[in-house]
């Protein structure tokens, strides 16, 4: 807990000061009022701590700089009480400051009177004139004034690492995109791997259109793609027939899921339905008991309009739909559940919960201990069980009834004998533990995803597809898989480059208004590629069919 500066009563006396219904005024009014004059706030030192940059502390040209980042809820910095370092105390005529947009203070500019704004995100960098400093820990008290909250105080330990014994990629400062900073990270690359760069460094990107999407870059990777199909789909959004791009090094993926498509569409094509749509973000919050913990779920659920105002402040696209509670021991976990529009949204999400997070922080009547903004229950990148239950992403399925002949005379499969199959697997997946029943969602999703510009680590939660299939009285087997957390985008991230952009124009999926749209294309191109394995497998043509087309060794 920190404590504020004694308020004394003679200060005060000839004020009336209103009774705030809730929240961090409710508090610091019952400290005013019943406190002997003194003005507390219980605010965690962890979550305080979160105000420094740790491995920001270094020695410059003008000083010793450090940097503090608002990580908590919009503020006014009312200037410094004091500052030490090592026990040593800085002048206040030593200290510069400078924001992340560039603009410059001394701190004897900055007080309670003339406050410098500082926002959720904002960097303030503090330089020490005159200062140099060791290799090795040093210690910093900082005493601060911040609105609304009055005086805290910081102490943390930071680091001066010798930088030349510690190896670093080239990057520049200005320009990291520029083709001599591109030049430059080659040359390192040469000096040190003895490998030049023929292949890698070939490409037809222009590299000033990559930031946001890669970081000190030298090249592509360059996958072969494919054309599979086409896949016809009688969707809801997607309804046509479509040229599928996958991108892949595996021999027989393209072929098989072609197979696939065939029987598909020799079927009448592939029946899509997007049934939900929420991308989630999971914050933790840290009490002294489980009832504590309870008793702020409740007082989280009876403010939920403001909390989802609070929310869907931060976009023009983002919609909270649901507020899931878990409750465990003494923490409370809340799972944010949003609309994203086009994108796949997780940055989106992160922002506009962390937003309801800062307003819940000030405004709750009792304490928290800590919180952290994910606590790794919206599994980000991760198959779980709670995704399959609740959705994360899109939960899309897609199905089709495939005639006997069909089986017959292009599968090379018995009916029978296939849906016996995947009645066998699902004990094999159950015993296993598996994330699916299906024989491999995550081989087209990952060569699309590849192709379209996804995020490719999503394949992680997409591929937990649950495959069904059903003999019907004429011996026809209605064929279905339902995918319940399928992440996709058809705007932003990966999804604008050049060559990714071209694959979504392929589908008619670039751009805004698509998602959906391409979700249910996603969803018939997974159960293509079961039909196709499953009928392999059931008919023992799946190593021979290797064999012919892959590239085995």
């Amino acid at each position: 807990m920190e404590n504020f500066n004694p308020i004394f009563w003679e200060e005060i006396d000839a004020m009336v000061v209103p009774k705030p219904d809730s929240g961090i005024l409710n508090r610091l009014y019952a400290n005013l009022v019943g406190g002997n004059g003194v003005v507390s706030l219980d605010v965690p030192e962890k979550v305080l701590k979160r105000l420094y940059t740790y491995g920001s502390l270094t020695n410059t040209d003008d000083g010793v700089r450090f940097e503090v980042k608002n990580r908590l809820q919009d503020a006014e910095f009312g200037g410094l009480e004091r500052l030490e370092i090592n026990g040593d105390e800085v002048m206040p005529s030593d200290v510069t400051l400078e924001t992340s947009e560039g603009e410059t203070y001394a701190l004897t500019e900055v007080d309670e009177d003339e406050p410098l704004g500082f926002p959720v995100g904002r960097t303030v960098y503090v330089t020490v004139a005159g200062l140099d400093l060791p290799t090795g820990d040093h210690d910093i008290e900082i005493d601060f004034v911040a609105h609304p909250f009055g005086s805290l105080s910081l102490s943390v330990t930071d680091t001066i690492r010798d930088e030349e014994t510690v190896p670093s990629v080239p990057r520049d400062e200005v320009d990291n995109y520029s083709t001599e900073a591109i030049e430059e990270r080659h040359e390192y690359l040469a000096e040190r791997t003895d490998t030049e760069l023929d292949h890698i460094s070939s490409y037809s990107v222009d590299p000033q259109e990559l930031e946001g999407n890669i970081e000190n870059f030298v090249g592509v990777a360059q996958m072969p793609m494919g054309l599979a199909g086409p896949l016809k789909v009688n969707g809801e959004h997607a309804d046509g027939e479509y040229p599928i791009p996958l991108a892949t090094t595996e021999g027989t993926l393209v072929a098989s899921y072609s197979r696939g498509m065939k029987a598909l569409n020799l079927a009448g094509g592939v029946k899509a339905t997007v049934v939900d749509d929420r991308m989630n973000r999971a914050p933790v919050f840290v009490f002294e008991d489980a009832r504590t913990a309870r008793d702020f779920r409740d007082w989280v659920f009876d403010h939920y309009d403001t909390v989802k105002a609070k929310a869907e402040g931060t976009s023009s696209v983002a919609e909270l739909v649901e507020i899931e509670d878990y409750l465990t021991n003494n923490l409370a976990f809340l799972r944010f559940d949003f609309r994203t529009g086009d994108a796949a949204g997780q940055n989106m999400v992160g922002k506009a919960t962390f937003a309801a997070c800062n307003w819940i922080l000030s405004e709750f009547p009792g304490y928290v201990e800590n919180f952290y903004l994910e606590g790794n229950f919206a599994t980000d990148k991760k198959h779980s069980q709670v995704n399959d239950m609740m959705t994360r992403g899109k939960r899309v399925t897609a199905e089709a009834t495939i005639p006997e002949e069909v089986f017959t005379h292009h599968l090379g499969a018995d009916p029978e004998s296939l849906v016996h199959h995947g009645e066998v697997a699902n004990l094999g997946s159950m015993l296993a533990g598996a994330n699916t029943n299906g024989a491999h969602p995550a081989n087209g999703l990952a060569a699309l995803f590849v192709a379209t510009g996804q995020d490719e680590a999503n394949v992680a939660e997409s591929s937990a597809a649950l495959v069904n299939g059903t003999l019907l009285e004429d011996n026809s087997v209605h064929v279905s898989v339902t995918i319940p957390s399928l992440i996709v985008a058809t705007y932003g991230g990966g999804t604008g480059l050049p060559t990714q952009n071209e694959a979504l124009q392929l589908l008619d999926c670039d751009g805004a208004g698509n998602v959906n749209k391409f979700a249910e294309i996603a969803a018939g191109v997974v159960l293509a590629g079961e039909l196709s394995l499953a009928s392999a497998i059931s008919a023992s043509d799946w190593v021979t069919s290797h064999e012919e087309l892959g590239r085995n060794r």
